[in-house]
Order: structure tokens, then C-alpha cells, then sequence
């Protein structure tokens, strides 16, 4: 996001959000706002922490992006892995449609990553401004794929439902087993992440990361990959088995015994 709002000429600005357990808040939003503010980008479920908004929340959000006239660019693409609430389009709330860029793929709720098939909702003329930037530098989407999503869309729904029940079941085992192993994470709502903090150990984010993966052989992300804020939390993906994901946690456990009584030196 940063990238593509510098190459258009725009000026990203940063929203922490990681006191209020990485949700933002009307409140912050309007406060990082002034006369030149244009847009906001809203992703959720959220990669990489994995939360979502409740309509109420959500509303307040559509306030204030209506008080401030902003564009909000509404990425969804996990919209179908939510567990703990319906997930609510940002274009179906009441008044907020004229201000909404929607976003959404295949690649997330249809496990169609490698086709790379996608699409964006919105105004005309925003459409239409699109689409002479797209036909010049993609031209389109191969027919494979687009006959291979029309399939999905037609049959695809009770494999996506029984997809949701087996990333609930591995996310309610990688919460109970993040937590049995002493490592805080915020509650994943949707997706297939868990945001653990690291902040007990003495390690940065990319250094747990590479310790990890050279020591125990298991892979995760930095939270700095998603932005500064990330500092001292690592990404988990849990779209693996869950054998897999067993025995993860137990080299994650082991590793962490390396730092028990340790503390961040830096707080």
C-alpha cells in the first residue's frame, strides 16, 4: 500500500493501532486527517493481525470518513473467513457506497492464490480511470482463470464453508497453543493468521524470525514486513495441517525456552 500510494503521487500516513488490540478507531482516523487527506485504505479481516470490524464499528468508521469526504479503499479479500461475526461489506452500509472502492479476489476463500484472478467495485468514473491504466499494462485476465472463477462462484460454496470450519478449528488450536507456550496474540477474528508478541524475549522481530527458522526449522514473519509498528510480533500462518501446525508450536516452545526470565532490554 505505502508503494502504490507513493507511485500515484500520494503521501502515506500511518495509523498505529496497536493499543486498541490493532483496530482503528474513528477517533484515529479523523485524528490523522486534514484538508489534503483523499482516502483511506480499510483491510479486513486484516492481514497479518487477523481482526475485523463489527457493523457498529464499522459505521463509526463510515462517519467519519464521510464527515472528511474520503475514499475508502475497501480491501475484503478474506471477507468470506470470518469467524466470530458476519462479515458486512463497507459498500452496503447505509450512504457509504458513492464513497467506496471495493476490492475482493478468488485467491483467499477460494484457495485460487496462483490464478490470480481479482476485482474492484466502484464509482464510474473511478472505474472508467482505472481501466485505462489496467488494458495498457495487464490487458486482462487469462480465460483459464476467469472460466476457472465463474466455476467457483457456481460450485464452489460448500467447499468454501467447509474450508471456514477447518481454519476455526486450527485457529481456536494455534490461539490455545500460542497461549499454553506464554505468548500473548490478539484474538484472530478472520483470515488464517495469528499476530503473536515476541516482546518477552530479548530478540527483535527479524532476528526471532531467522533464529527460528535456522534453529527449529519453522517459518514465520516478521511484523515488521507489515510496517514499523510491527516491531516485536511475528506473523503465523495456519494454512497448513494441523499436524504441521503440532509440531510448530512444540519447536516454537523449545526455541522460547532459550529466553525464559529474559526481558526486552529496550522497554
Amino acid at each position: 500500500y505505502p508503494a502504490v500510494t507513493a507511485l500515484a503521487g500520494g503521501i502515506p500516513v500511518f495509523i498505529p493501532t496497536g493499543k486498541n488490540n490493532f483496530k482503528l478507531t474513528a477517533r484515529e482516523l479523523e485524528s490523522h486527517c486534514d484538508k489534503k487527506t483523499k482516502a483511506i485504505i480499510l483491510n479486513y479481516p486484516v492481514n497479518p493481525t487477523g481482526v475485523s470490524y463489527t457493523k457498529k464499528e464499522l459505521e463509526a468508521i463510515k462517519a467519519a470518513a464521510l464527515r472528511h469526504n474520503l475514499t475508502v479503499v475497501a480491501d475484503e479479500v478474506y471477507d468470506e473467513l470470518t469467524y466470530d461475526f458476519d462479515h458486512i461489506p463497507f459498500a452496503s452500509l447505509s450512504g457509504a457506497r458513492k464513497n467506496t472502492l471495493y476490492l475482493n479476489g478468488f485467491s483467499k476463500a477460494y484457495a485460487m492464490t496462483g490464478w490470480r484472478v481479482g476485482y474492484v467495485c466502484g464509482t464510474p468514473e473511478v472505474i472508467a480511470a482505472m481501466t485505462k491504466i489496467h488494458q495498457y499494462t495487464i490487458m486482462c485476465v487469462s480465460i483459464t482463470a476467469q472460466m476457472a472463477a465463474c466455476e467457483a462462484l457456481v460450485s464452489g460454496r460448500s467447499a468454501v464453508m467447509q474450508m471456514k470450519r477447518e481454519y476455526l478449528r486450527r485457529r481456536e488450536f494455534v490461539m490455545a497453543g500460542l497461549k499454553e507456550i506464554g505468548l500473548e496474540c490478539v484474538n484472530a477474528q478472520g483470515a488464517f493468521y495469528a499476530f503473536a508478541s515476541i516482546k518477552s524475549t530479548s530478540l527483535s522481530s527479524m532476528d526471532f524470525c531467522q533464529r527460528l527458522l535456522k534453529e527449529q526449522k519453522v517459518a514465520v514473519v516478521p511484523g515488521t514486513a507489515f510496517g514499523k509498528s510491527g516491531e516485536g510480533y511475528i506473523r503465523i500462518s495456519y494454512a497448513s495441517s494441523l499436524d504441521n501446525l503440532k509440531e510448530a508450536l512444540r519447536r516454537i516452545e523449545v526455541f522460547l525456552g532459550r529466553f525464559k526470565g529474559k526481558a526486552r532490554t529496550d522497554e
